[in-house]
């Protein structure tokens, strides 16, 4: 069974489990006579309890077969996800009013305890019995020591996950340049670093080199594991990552998904802001409206972008292409008012339904700026392996006239780190951006 058919697999099995175990629990709790009134309240938030507990596994990895792969790693993550959704759902029975306050508060905890027991164990048992193919995990240790050699040992002895252990890098005569060579020539997705190295060097060894796409862990030292989380352990050898590959396929469909839902909403929602801001633009300069122009997206292919028009008809006709400053001439009043408040940006709604921007990542520059800095700015390409955003990390945290340099290092954060939690910022302080019309802090 491939990855993707068992985390399918085990998306249905879940829920289909949370929801026999609260029946277990009904039973448990009132001696197998449920009384109708206590039933009801779970009959009336069975699918939204169905997709909380969905959502938290997905949130702490419970679908991400490189973090269950061990019992330790299946345990907690499922405890994890499971304390998170019982939580949410104890709050939406309070909260849920006549319809949901009857949910018994002893049900819940019960549940509680055999969802982390049936959820645990049918996914041991399951592995235990059925072959997995798992991502091939082609690895090399940064490392000779003795830690060095238990990681090796581990890894052979994982070798029905996937794992392959290819071969030690010494420290010694290590550089830059001969490592990205090894790990490119042999094919190499997963590096553990077994011994204290400037760890900087090889971010930016793998991160500047298009060519590799590495997973990278750490073995922490004691005083690193103070500002980090483990994210695994090999054998009894914590690891901390660093870097990762590659996202799980199914987290860009949910994101996709979250996309065009999002779109449509604040497409209607937004409807008479768009009207009204035409009708501004058309009294103070005319036509046209909306402003078109070629940008950089995905894997540095060409796509439209469209945005209310904000500058004078002909803002570049003698200028050429320029960036953008904080105190453009070119800028008109009405256009000063939508930038600041971004409601300029609004029409690439559209673009989030063609499927060329996502409503957070990167922000997609032109192909003349383009062109410059990946000549001018190492690492420069990296920011193409994800969707450009309407908002993101360098949106919210710069301005129009933020460096393309500094913008980097907020793509990269976001590239090498988005999650749930990280989206959720972004959101709120974009929001904070559009309701105050503050530029960059």
């Amino acid at each position: 069974m491939s990855k993707m058919r068992f985390t399918f697999l085990s998306i249905i099995v879940d829920a289909a489990l949370v929801n026999l175990t609260i029946l277990l629990a009904f039973l448990i709790r009132f001696g197998g006579d449920i009384p109708a009134f206590n039933f009801s309240a779970y009959l009336n938030i069975w699918w939204v309890l169905t997709l909380v507990y969905l959502v938290s596994g997905w949130i702490y990895g419970l679908y991400e077969p490189e973090q269950i792969d061990t019992p330790w790693g299946t345990t907690r993550a499922v405890v994890s996800s499971m304390t998170f959704g019982a939580v949410v759902v104890a709050a939406v029975a309070f909260f849920g009013g006549t319809a949901t306050v009857a949910f018994a508060r002893w049900t819940l905890v019960l549940s509680w305890l055999f969802n982390i027991a049936f959820l645990i164990g049918w996914r041991i048992a399951f592995l235990r019995v059925f072959s997995i193919r798992w991502p091939v995990q082609r690895t090399m240790i940064l490392g000779t020591n003795a830690v060095a050699q238990d990681l090796a040992r581990s890894i052979s002895e994982r070798s029905k996950w996937g794992w392959q252990f290819i071969g030690f890098i010494a420290l010694d005569g290590c550089s830059q340049g001969s490592l990205a060579r090894e790990l490119k020539e042999r094919e190499i997705n997963r590096l553990l670093v077994a011994e204290p190295v400037d760890i900087r060097e090889i971010l930016e060894t793998i991160t500047l080199n298009n060519d590799i796409r590495v997973t990278i862990d750490v073995v922490p030292e004691m005083y690193e594991i103070f500002f980090g989380e483990i994210d695994s352990i090999v054998g009894d050898i914590p690891l901390m990552r660093l870097v990762s590959a590659q996202r799980p396929r199914y987290e860009r469909w949910l994101k996709r998904a979250i996309d065009i839902v999002g779109a449509f909403v604040l497409a209607i929602v937004t409807s008479p802001v768009w009207i009204l801001s035409a009708l501004a633009i058309m009294i103070e300069s005319g036509r046209p409206v909306f402003y078109k122009q070629t940008r950089v997206g995905l894997e540095q292919k060409n796509f439209t972008v469209y945005k209310l028009r904000t500058m004078r008809k002909d803002a570049e006709s003698i200028s050429g292409p320029v960036l953008a400053t904080e105190e453009d001439p070119r800028i008109t009043r009405v256009g000063r008012f939508l930038r600041r408040y971004r409601i300029d940006e609004l029409p690439q709604i559209i673009n989030i339904l063609e499927g060329t921007m996502s409503f957070i990542g990167p922000r997609p520059e032109r192909p003349v700026f383009v062109a410059e800095y990946l000549e001018t700015i190492p690492g420069y390409a990296e920011r193409f392996d994800i969707k450009p955003g309407v908002t993101g990390l360098a949106q919210i945290n710069g301005g129009y006239a933020t460096t393309p340099r500094r913008k980097l290092k907020y793509d990269l954060i976001y590239l090498y780190h988005q999650s749930v939690s990280m989206d959720i910022q972004v959101v709120v302080e974009t929001l904070k951006v559009v309701l105050t019309g503050r530029g960059a802090r």
